[in-house]
């Protein structure tokens, strides 16, 4: 199923993947009569500014007095590339810093101390780049960027550049007299206004903010967001460089499994952009310069690649006259975004990594698919939905049946650019990782050799659809669905997607099963536990 991605990178979301099935088949109630109840449609009017920024405007009254409001660029780390890989990640932080406007007591004085630190980090990368990459080729130390490896023209270097970070902050000798910036000032605005749920996430494909406001602070919203868009300033961006590698260590560094399974997606991934984290590799983290960012900037975040969506208790009319006051200041940029042309190579043979760590012996097999909108992908989404829950197929066979598993799913995971199909599982008691793997196996031939009965499958279709309804309660779940939707395919995948899904036949499903499950197709990692310390 096409997901928000599993490296889903966020202020406070979860890293989960969340099933087109919930998200274009959101609209289908409880099916008794399913072509009925997938008839239902989420009216969205869209309204597009001369300056190229689209915007997604749903009235409602559901949630009286509030507005969610937001903005999707249509950029991931799929469109970075080695050496700046991450950058997408960074950006999501870069814009909660505030502009000359917000955040700073003296934009001016501000600007200078950031002149000044963008200098001495030239230096620094330049010097690291230059004889720290030589040491480290040579075998001379073991990291060029850890400051223990410093030579004495870096040390002064690097306390150059905490000095001025520090007297930004006015944490220097100079004390709060110094200090430029004002902590945090874009969420004090927000809040003080009656604002609540700032957030934002980054994906494979896509970066999304947004929060909920009270209906008669839309106004401000238009304006604070214009303002970011308009003028952000990149304010703090090397300290925050070492909040994103505590973000990465959180993450990935420090979790059981987090490097195996990064190493795993490397693995699998062997041409396409997605092979490498949405946070990024460490030393690109070090690397990407101002300028770098600047340009990044300049191609992706401008209006022709940008999606506003309001989902809420507002008049039309009003909220158009306010996006279009404030947001049409925002200039088209000089360079449209190039198209992300390397695509996933066929793989020709069975890929496998054996990782031993502090975890459960576990199991993940995966398989190259299909992207988002493919016509493979419906009928990949409901066989993962045939195996899932607790009265699927996997619970049936794996927990309960053959007592091998104590937990167990799939996932459809299909991006933009390229899809993949995974089973997952950890075992229970005595079980090994081989006894599911071949148990897995052993469910995947049932699906292949035989049609999955009807009842079964209306079952299925039911509980999706169920599920699915629910969401639209929530604006602020509507507005993330929209986004994604406008951002890997088209918005009106949210009405489209469900008869494409009531559509799926059990031959469908039995034909994609066969297709995409070859033993060259297929890459396997298996987790054991390390014996002794």
């Amino acid at each position: 199923m096409p997901f928000l991605p599993r490296a889903f990178s966020g202020l406070a979301l979860p890293q989960v993947a969340w099933p087109w099935s919930f998200l274009a088949a959101i609209l289908c109630a409880v099916i008794v009569a399913p072509s009925a109840a997938c008839g239902q449609q989420v009216a969205v009017e869209e309204f597009t500014l001369p300056n190229g920024m689209q915007f997604l405007l749903v009235p409602r009254n559901d949630q009286p007095n509030v507005v969610s409001a937001g903005w999707v660029a249509k950029v991931g780390s799929v469109n970075e590339r080695p050496g700046i890989t991450g950058i997408s990640h960074f950006f999501e932080h870069m814009m909660f810093k505030g502009t000359d406007t917000i955040g700073t007591r003296d934009a001016k004085r501000d600007a200078t101390f950031r002149q000044e630190q963008q200098k001495v980090r030239g230096e620094i990368n330049h010097l690291v780049w230059t004889e720290q990459y030589d040491k480290y080729l040579r075998g001379e130390i073991d990291d060029p960027w850890k400051p223990t490896n410093d030579t004495q023209a870096l040390r002064v270097l690097r306390e150059r550049l905490d000095g001025l970070i520090r007297a930004q902050q006015g944490r220097g000798d100079g004390g709060a007299e110094t200090a430029t910036i004002v902590k945090d000032e874009f969420d004090q605005v927000y809040t003080k206004a009656g604002g609540s749920s700032m957030n934002a996430f980054t994906s494979y494909d896509l970066t999304c903010y947004f929060i909920t406001v009270p209906s008669n602070k839309f106004e401000l919203w238009a304006w604070m967001e214009s303002d970011r868009l308009h003028d952000s300033v990149f304010r703090e961006f090397y300290s925050e460089r070492d909040v994103v590698h505590e973000e990465r260590r959180m993450r990935t560094d420090s979790t059981p499994t987090g490097r195996f399974e990064e190493q795993f997606d490397s693995m699998f991934w062997a041409s396409c952009g997605y092979s490498w984290p949405v946070i990024g590799w460490p030393s690109d983290l070090n690397s990407y310069t101002e300028e770098q960012a600047q340009e990044y900037w300049n191609i992706y975040y401008r209006p022709g690649n940008l999606v506003g969506v309001v989902v809420g208790d507002f008049d039309a009319t009003e909220a158009k006259a306010f996006i279009t006051r404030y947001f049409s200041r925002l200039s088209a940029g000089k360079k449209a975004p190039p198209p992300v042309v390397t695509l996933e190579v066929e793989q020709m043979a069975e890929q496998r990594m054996n990782a031993e760590g502090d975890f459960p012996p576990a199991v993940e097999i995966r398989y190259h698919t299909v992207p988002a909108g493919h016509i493979d992908s419906y009928p990949l989404d409901m066989l993962a939905e045939i195996l899932n829950e607790r009265t699927g197929r996997l619970y049936a066979g794996l927990v309960e049946g053959r007592e091998l598993a104590s937990s167990a799913r799939a996932s459809s995971d299909t991006r933009k650019y390229a899809g993949l199909f995974a089973f997952e599982a950890e075992t229970r008691g005595e079980a090994s990782p081989e006894q599911l793997e071949a148990a897995w196996y052993e469910e995947l031939t049932k699906l292949q050799e035989g049609e999955i009965p009807e009842r079964e499958l209306r079952k299925v279709k039911n509980r999706v659809a169920a599920g699915n309804y629910r969401r639209l309660e929530n604006n602020m779940s509507l507005l993330v669905q929209l986004a994604v939707a406008e951002a890997t395919l088209d918005w009106q995948e949210i009405n489209d997607g469900p008869r494409k899904y009531e559509a799926v036949s059990a031959a469908d499903i039995q034909r994609v099963a066969k297709e995409y499950f070859a033993a060259t197709n297929r890459s396997a990692a298996i987790f054991r536990r390390q014996k002794g310390p």
